[in-house]
């Protein structure tokens, strides 16, 4: 997913970039309100979300969400140290998707983002349209959470379901560990790497493709897309 993110403190971006990056995201750093509105044309130009700092140097933060929120239906998620109920009120207000208050924990930050873009994409009737994912003889449709195998429905639990259509949005790419139970389980790694290892043992017996997820030792899991 590309992410635009708006943030003048040089050495913040630097740091949440990288943690950013290793989470597969193309970060694009815009350090200004102008420089972030200028990114986004024309009609998003193809950013997934805005992260977008309101202590920003040329233009109040709030006026930035607006502007973007004319141009374009990029998801926006807010993220300041103003903590108040009215002021979060006031960004939801203008259009922001979600607002995200520091100091953060990155793996929150992380499940927001991906909130915010699944939900804009489940409302997107263009991206419902492509809700189905064909892997060789496997096909998930995502709106309907239903994979078959060879025309064959295949009945998963809903975390399976979940852990299967992450990996296969993005064929070959590995995600971490920590990175699948953030956005699976909505929690952090420690005590939950066993379940992990027996959802993946149990998605590949039940889709009967012991090679269609590997396990890439040391980091994670990857899912290797099938020739047919």
């Amino acid at each position: 997913m590309r992410l635009l993110l708006v943030e003048d403190d040089n050495h913040v971006a630097a740091a949440l970039s990288a943690v950013l990056a290793r989470h597969g995201f193309d970060v694009t750093h815009a350090r200004s309100g102008e420089e972030a509105l200028q990114a986004l044309v024309p009609e998003g130009a193809g950013f997934g979300v805005v992260l977008l700092d309101l202590g920003l140097p040329d233009q109040d933060g709030y006026e930035v969400c607006g502007k973007i929120r004319k141009r374009t239906s990029t998801p926006v998620i807010m993220v300041t140290a103003r903590s108040d109920v009215r002021s979060r009120i006031h960004g939801l207000n203008l259009g922001a998707d979600d607002y995200v208050v520091k100091p953060y924990d990155t793996g929150e930050l992380l499940a927001r983002i991906h909130a915010v873009s699944r939900r804009t994409a489940h409302e997107d009737p263009a991206a419902e349209a492509e809700a189905a994912l064909h892997l060789g003889p496997v096909r998930i449709e995502l709106p309907t959470r239903q994979v078959s195998v060879d025309g064959s429905i295949v009945q998963l639990t809903r975390k399976e379901f979940d852990l299967l259509a992450l990996l296969a949005q993005r064929p070959g790419v590995v995600f971490r560990r920590e990175q699948i139970i953030s956005e699976v389980w909505r929690t952090s790694w420690e005590g939950t790497g066993r379940t992990l290892e027996v959802h993946v043992a149990s998605l590949r017996a039940k889709l009967r493709m012991p090679a269609l997820i590997e396990t890439v030792r040391g980091v994670g899991y990857r899912l290797v897309a099938p020739s047919s």
